[in-house]
């Protein structure tokens, strides 16, 4: 299936991105970069690999690394990357 990234999962990638870089260096930053594209690969075979929100039944919530989540939608022909997310952030502030 073919993945779309939507403007608000551009930007949150890019934030956690510049975030892991400034504070924790390259090596870290790439790790992130590495797994999200490895999770892209994954789940354009499989797209419901990672389990149901309990809020919208077409989208899944898949953990990256141990402080990030991935949030996508999955449609007949497309999968459409919602956000990303810094577990570390209150979650009553997430809203997809």
């Amino acid at each position: 299936m073919k993945v779309s990234w939507s403007f608000k999962s551009v930007k949150t990638y890019d934030q956690i991105f510049t975030f892991l870089l400034s504070e924790w260096g390259q090596t870290s930053a790439d790790k992130f970069m590495d797994e999200v594209d490895r999770i892209l690969v994954l789940i354009s075979k499989p797209p419901k690999m990672f389990k149901r929100s309990l809020k919208l039944n077409n989208v899944r919530i898949g953990n990256l690394i141990p402080y990030n989540t991935l949030i996508y939608r999955v449609g007949k022909q497309t999968i459409e990357l919602i956000l990303f997310w810094d577990n570390r952030q209150d979650a009553k502030k997430l809203k997809y």
